[in-house]
């Protein structure tokens, strides 16, 4: 026993096909008992409805051999009738061909295993009928009504089954869809940052060498992270903050008194993790959206609520699009997050301030179903 238990442990898919089929086995074994007293209902009546003798053993056993056989019959012709690629489902037509033909080999065995239960060894099974051929009839449409019930059981599991397998694999082509975007996001902001933090530093150069240095060491930081999280979708929120660190360096530097960036984190950030590079992403937002000089400087705060969430905000100074916001930072930020919690991504405008809390993820997070959203 413990042998086969450590076997199915180290071979998982066994273990799920074990598992299933016993389930499977399980169900079968109590949807029999339920037909062969409904079956022995319909003729005796009384205390004898429990009886095991030799008729009650007959009905029970022919009902287990008729219902594994439409079951398995059944399961048989969906298999050859399924169809291949992505939408696996029975459409109408199919399944009423299966109906016909799991009828057309049920009903020859059925009146079979009856004729000779009723008339060859009637001396066996002793269920001698005051009218026999009525008993047999009676049997035959009993076994076949309750053969078709189970036909249609199964092929309305099956297609709640295919479905719910259909919404899986829709919800993962989905999940690489949003990912492809993310990575395309991803591209986009690393060639923006560097041309404009060569600019940056071609002026350093003449102005502050050692503050050039500087530039250089955290414009090196920034792109080591990039590239070493670049396959990453989530990240440590200790790592995020150091990149930011040298993040906020550069935009300071970039933009001298116009632009201040704080962060007030009380938790430790060892112990969460978010979508790599969302709080970049979330600052880069703002500084696209909003204008900002040392009259009218943009001032951008990151505070951890609790153990809950962080919030990213900035006062608005709303500068004139060219053209409508789409929106894809934000958006993919949401669906990110979506993937990992059902916590909501809020955004906010209140009292002259633009403000997005992200829900902060244990860093044993695991994935759930992808949530709509709106």
């Amino acid at each position: 026993m413990y042998i086969y238990q450590y076997y199915l442990k180290n071979q998982p898919l066994l273990y799920m096909i074990s598992k299933s089929y016993l389930k499977k086995l399980l169900l079968r074994f109590l949807m029999v008992n339920v037909v062969y007293f409904l079956a022995k209902s319909t003729i005796e009546h009384g205390d004898d409805v429990v009886d095991f003798d030799e008729p009650a053993l007959f009905y029970y056993f022919t009902a287990f051999f008729l219902f594994m056989l439409a079951f398995e019959t059944n399961n048989w012709l969906i298999r050859k009738n399924k169809p291949s690629g992505l939408n696996k489902s029975l459409d109408t037509s199919s399944g009423i061909k299966i109906m016909l033909i799991n009828v057309v080999i049920l009903a020859p065995i059925t009146a079979l295993v009856y004729y000779l239960g009723i008339f060859e060894f009637d001396h066996i099974f002793k269920i001698r009928p005051e009218e026999p051929w009525l008993r047999f009839r009676v049997d035959f449409f009993r076994a076949m009504l309750l053969g078709f019930a189970i036909i249609v059981f199964n092929l309305f599991y099956y297609s709640l089954k295919q479905k719910k397998e259909l919404d899986n694999t829709m919800n993962k082509l989905k999940k690489e869809a949003i990912t492809s975007k993310y990575r395309s996001l991803k591209n986009q902001i690393s060639p923006h940052f560097l041309f404009n933090s060569l600019n940056t530093l071609t002026s350093l150069m003449y102005e502050d060498r050692d503050l050039a240095s500087d530039f250089v060491s955290r414009l090196a930081t920034c792109y080591r992270y990039i590239l070493d999280n670049r396959e990453e979708d989530l990240v440590s929120l200790e790592k995020e903050l150091n990149f930011l660190d040298s993040f906020i360096f550069m935009m300071n530097v970039r933009h001298e008194k116009a632009l201040t960036i704080s962060t007030h984190i009380s938790i430790d950030p060892k112990e969460y993790v978010i979508p790599t590079l969302s709080l970049q992403m979330l600052v880069e937002n703002a500084l696209k959206h909003n204008y900002y000089s040392k009259e009218k400087p943009l001032e951008i705060s990151i505070i951890s609520i609790e153990k809950s969430s962080i919030i990213i905000q900035n006062n608005l100074h709303i500068r004139k699009q060219k053209e409508e916001s789409t929106q894809l930072g934000l958006k993919n930020i949401k669906t990110r997050y979506s993937f990992y919690t059902n916590q909501k991504v809020i955004i906010e405008t209140e009292n002259n301030y633009f403000k997005v809390t992200i829900p902060l993820l244990s860093k044993d997070i695991k994935e759930v179903s992808i949530l709509k959203i709106s």
